[in-house]
């Protein structure tokens, strides 16, 4: 079991599913094909000394949303919840109410939808889509940014026309690791430095490193994101039980403890990648 920590350790990014329940589009690889539910993620959490979890959503369906906030009452160590919604739905700001104000409504804390699976990469500039994310931040939630790097100029854009949105982009908008292709994805993602309304996960990262990751193939990406977000801006997610596909949950948290223990963080900069700044922006109920 890894030591206990003087703070609150968040994982900010985990999810469920059940194929037997739903059709999940993206769920083609056998090694992760199968049903991934709390009891089989508690013990994870324990032996890492995760103190609790936000659970993101993983198909647009609104039954998967009220599942989860369901699945977050019964479980004291999900924290949050991050929920899809139709953000062209003229009734959005009614179902936003809705949702908040029902059952387990309180672990709502932000929504997200699979942008990088939209055959239009000018997706989040869609008027409709605008007028979501205008109904998202007057209902005091989060947007998570799920893109991949030739969204990311699309992303800028959007995140400086809503500053009183806070956006955070899930897997560092998901760099080619495995491939070593850095310097365009860090330009655009400096873009951000000085936007405060804009946070980043690291999270996903081993996944795109492939089978063959080391800790010096992931060293030049969180560097150049602690270096655009500082650890204030930034939160640590296992992304399990995708990240899998490339290392169990206690090596995912263990590396980048590591790889982030080489950048010569004080305690209160860790505290803060490892659980404050999910809490502070997701505003989940955990004494800091």
């Amino acid at each position: 079991m890894t030591a206990p920590t003087p703070f609150p350790v968040i994982d900010s990014h985990q999810h469920l599913w059940d194929p037997a329940r739903r059709e999940y589009p993206w769920l083609t690889d056998p090694r992760i094909a199968r049903p991934f539910g709390p009891e089989d993620l508690k013990p994870l959490l324990e032996e890492s000394g995760i103190d609790a979890t936000v659970l993101v959503q993983t198909v647009p369906d609104m039954d998967e949303t009220r599942e989860l906030l369901q699945t977050a009452a019964e479980h004291e160590f999900i924290a949050g919840v991050v929920g899809w919604v139709d953000l062209t739905d003229s009734h959005l700001a009614h179902i936003l109410t809705e949702l908040k104000s029902g059952p387990n409504g309180d672990r709502l804390v932000g929504i997200r939808h699979q942008v990088h699976d939209e055959p239009d990469d000018a997706w989040l500039a869609r008027e409709d889509v605008q007028l979501g994310l205008a109904t998202v931040a007057n209902a005091s939630l989060v947007y998570d940014v799920l893109i991949r790097p030739q969204h990311l100029q699309i992303a800028i854009n959007i995140a400086e026309d809503f500053p009183h949105l806070r956006f955070v982009i899930d897997h560092m908008a998901k760099p080619d690791i495995a491939g070593g292709g850095i310097e365009a994805w860090s330009a655009a993602m400096h873009e951000f430095a000085g936007m405060e309304n804009v946070a980043c996960k690291l999270s996903g990262i081993l996944t795109e490193a492939g089978e063959d990751w080391t800790v010096d193939s992931l060293r030049p990406y969180v560097r150049t994101v602690v270096e655009i977000f500082g650890p204030h801006r930034l939160m640590f997610g296992s992304d399990w039980p995708v990240s899998l596909l490339s290392a169990d949950y206690a090596s995912v948290y263990r590396t980048l403890r590591e790889t982030l223990g080489d950048l010569n963080l004080t305690e209160d900069e860790m505290a803060a990648i490892f659980g404050r700044t999910a809490i502070h922006w997701y505003g989940l109920s955990i004494q800091a």
